[in-house]
């Protein structure tokens, strides 16, 4: 559910731009739309949780940034490299992540509360994400540059929404075999006897 939510001011943009007869209005009026719905989902999260995930904030700065460029120069560009730039910088971040701070993949903080990976794993999860942002990024540069714009529109619902699902059922067939050993070490623990202490 989480995930569709974060998708939730791409489908505004899309319904607004498709509802448009003339491309450059569609544009804008969808632009100014995912600046609103971006930092009305900030705001959403912020008064729910009392927090902001920097991946979130991210997105809302480079929204607001490279959206009001878009509307100011009526240049679609802007909101188009907007979407490579945003994946690349989470690119960075999951990889600064092994260097910076308690030096934990962010992946391994956002996960290790439902699973329990032995740290090559991690380490291999949090490089494939990293690896991933770099090539959605790529991907939509060429949907942008050799088909027109709105076949973009599309790819930036359904073509990187569905990458991104395809991924994270990839990542789960990936992990599942973790997660029952995981479940079977549990199960294990559980049933062992407790030890009783002799008084002497």
């Amino acid at each position: 559910m989480k995930f569709l939510f974060d998708f939730f001011p791409v489908v505004l943009f899309f319904i607004v731009f498709k509802s448009y007869d003339n491309q450059v209005d569609g544009t804008l009026a969808a632009t100014a739309v995912l600046m609103v719905a971006t930092f009305a989902q900030i705001a959403y999260n912020w008064f729910r949780h009392q927090k902001v995930e920097k991946m979130h904030l991210i997105t809302l700065i480079l929204v607001l940034a490279f959206g009001a460029a878009t509307i100011y120069f009526r240049e679609p560009q802007f909101i188009i490299w907007k979407v490579t730039i945003a994946h690349w910088l989470f690119a960075i971040v999951f990889y600064a992540s092994h260097f910076i701070g308690n030096k934990t993949p962010i992946i391994k903080r956002m996960m290790q509360t439902n699973i329990s990976l032995p740290e090559p794993v991690w380490l291999r999860l949090s490089l494939t994400w990293i690896w991933f942002f770099i090539l959605i990024g790529v991907i939509n540069l060429l949907v942008a540059y050799f088909f027109d714009f709105d076949i973009w529109v599309d790819f930036k619902l359904f073509g990187i929404l569905g990458l991104t699902l395809a991924f994270i059922i990839i990542q789960g067939i990936f992990l599942v075999r973790y997660i029952k050993e995981d479940h079977t070490q549990n199960r294990l623990n559980s049933n062992k006897p407790i030890p009783i202490e002799e008084n002497n």
